[in-house]
Formats: structure tokens, C-alpha cells, sequence
């Protein structure tokens, strides 16, 4: 069982790729099993405090960026970082959503990742990453799980 949290208006504060320049409108999505003594988990809070970085930059956040974080996810956890990726784990018709105004907003699974784990993407890339993802197929819900071997 694992909970999800999103949010629901972030696509129309008005956000461009670094990259390209280009419009975009995005829904960010976090997820993760409750833990005992803390059901809600650290999502909605975490979600705020990225929409809100977001929006005071006006730059989006694509497949395979990292997101540090100012501390750790949970107290004394080691996920300090969350990974921008696609929600793979949903039908693929979840990874983005046409409005009822026809604006499409696409969906980024913010993945939290171990500090080890977000300088390998830095290093060697997110399609390296993802790679790895898959060969080692990690619970990303499990807040307490183990640094992938890297």
C-alpha cells in the first residue's frame, strides 16, 4: 500500500524549460508507504516547497533533473534529494493531463533519492540512471530503503 500526494494548480503559474525556453505547465506527484507515527508522510509538505521554489524561479523542473533539499526528507533520514521522473508506476496516460481549457500539463514524479544516488545522476546522466533503476528495480515508495549500489 502506498499513499500519493500532488499538486492541483501549480500548471498555471507560468514556468519555462531551462533548456529550451519553452512554456510549461506541470503537476508535481510524490509518493511513499505511511510510516507508523507519521501517515501523511513528508509529501505535502515537500510538494509545497517545491512548487513554491519553482514558481519564485519561473523554471520548470524536466525528466532527470535533482532537486537538492535543504535537509534530510524525514529527520535522520538519508534522502536528501528528490529525482524529477516520469510516474511509471501509473498508467501511462498519467503522465500527462489535458485541461478542460486545452493546456496540457505534464506529471513529475518526484523520486527521493540518497546523496550518493543524485551525484551519480549528476555525473553520469539520467537515461545512466534510470538504467540502473530498472536493473535494480528499488521500492521508491519505501522512505527507509537502501542506497542502490552504484
Amino acid at each position: 500500500m502506498y499513499q500519493s500526494y500532488a499538486t492541483i494548480t501549480l500548471h498555471r503559474t507560468h514556468l519555462v524549460s531551462p533548456t529550451t525556453g519553452e512554456p510549461q505547465h506541470l503537476e508535481l506527484l510524490g509518493c511513499n508507504r505511511p510510516v507508523a507515527g507519521d501517515e501523511c508522510g513528508p509529501f505535502p509538505g515537500v510538494l509545497e516547497w517545491v512548487a513554491e521554489r519553482l514558481a519564485t524561479s519561473g523554471k520548470a523542473v524536466l525528466r532527470g533533473d535533482v532537486v537538492p533539499l535543504p535537509m534530510p526528507l524525514r529527520p535522520g533520514s538519508p534522502l536528501k534529494a528528490l529525482y524529477a521522473a516520469m510516474p511509471v508506476y501509473f498508467d501511462d496516460g498519467f503522465f500527462s493531463v489535458t485541461l478542460e481549457n486545452g493546456t496540457h500539463a505534464s506529471v513529475v514524479w518526484l523520486v527521493p533519492l540518497h546523496r550518493a544516488e543524485a551525484e551519480y545522476v549528476e555525473k553520469y546522466g539520467w537515461p545512466a540512471f534510470e538504467s540502473e533503476l530498472t536493473t535494480q528495480d528499488p521500492d521508491l515508495f519505501d522512505l527507509e530503503r537502501p542506497q542502490m549500489s552504484l
